[in-house]
Order: structure tokens, then C-alpha cells, then sequence
């Protein structure tokens, strides 16, 4: 059960991920996405006001040994505007034009939907991610 630093597990799982030998990764990468998909899941329902940026939702899991670990993003072919109302600036606001009308200018309050929904769900897709390297590892007998 997650219980320490959330930063500091992740990079210990990151770490494990890595050590995993090359034939045990492609039987982990389903597990650790169906771990990581409440978080997915979280951030659509948070987007739920945005036409675009719920099905621009995507969830992809890496294994190799130099880069490990599961992402959720929202595409920006598919809404371009997504990473402006996540909030990337670090401001609570960004600016626009106006209906492309680059002579008026708006301000918009972000609307962050990725960052909460992680944080929300970080303690249990951690706990069910090391679960399931586990169960993995137990099954092709590494453990």
C-alpha cells in the first residue's frame, strides 16, 4: 500500500520497471495500464464541459528500462486549446483571441482536469501497479 512520498514511490517503481527483463514487459504493460485507467477516467469526467478534450484523453504505458512508467495526456491534434485550460503557464488565467479576432484579446480562467485527476488517484494506481508487477514477476517465476 502507497503510504511514503508519492514523487519518491513513483521513481522507486520507475526504478523496479527498469530491472524488469525484456520478456516480462510486454505481460506488465496491460496490468499497469488497466491500473492507471481510473486516472484516465478521472480527467475525462473532470473535462466533461469540453467537447474536445474528454476524447483526447489518452493513456500510454512505457516499459523499457531508460524511460518507464505510465502517462495520461490530452492530445493536441485534437484540442488544441486542452494544455491552455490544464494550466501549463502556471497561472490561473490564459488569453486568447477573440473568435480568431487577433485585435480583441480575452482572459480565461484554466480549468485543470489532468493534474487533480492524478492526484486523486495516485495512491491506489500505485498500489495496484506494484501489485501487478508482482503478480507478473510471480507468474513467469521471478519471484
Amino acid at each position: 500500500m502507497a503510504t511514503g512520498n508519492p514523487a519518491e514511490e513513483i521513481r522507486k517503481l520507475a526504478k523496479d520497471l527498469g530491472k524488469i527483463p525484456p520478456e516480462l514487459r510486454k505481460a506488465i504493460r496491460p496490468a499497469l495500464k488497466a491500473a492507471a485507467e481510473p486516472i484516465a477516467a478521472d480527467a475525462r469526467r473532470r473535462a466533461s464541459w469540453s467537447r474536445r478534450i474528454p476524447a483526447a484523453i489518452t493513456l500510454g504505458v512505457r516499459v523499457s528500462a531508460r524511460n518507464p512508467g505510465v502517462y495520461v495526456r490530452a492530445r493536441q491534434t485534437k484540442a488544441p486549446i486542452a494544455r491552455m485550460y490544464e494550466g501549463i503557464t502556471g497561472k490561473g488565467t490564459f488569453r486568447h483571441p477573440f473568435f480568431g479576432d487577433r485585435k480583441r484579446w480575452v482572459t480565461q480562467a484554466t480549468r485543470p482536469y489532468l493534474a487533480p485527476a492524478a492526484e486523486a488517484g495516485m495512491g491506489g494506481v500505485l498500489d495496484a501497479a506494484a501489485a501487478a508487477v508482482d503478480q507478473v514477476a510471480r507468474e513467469q517465476g521471478f519471484r
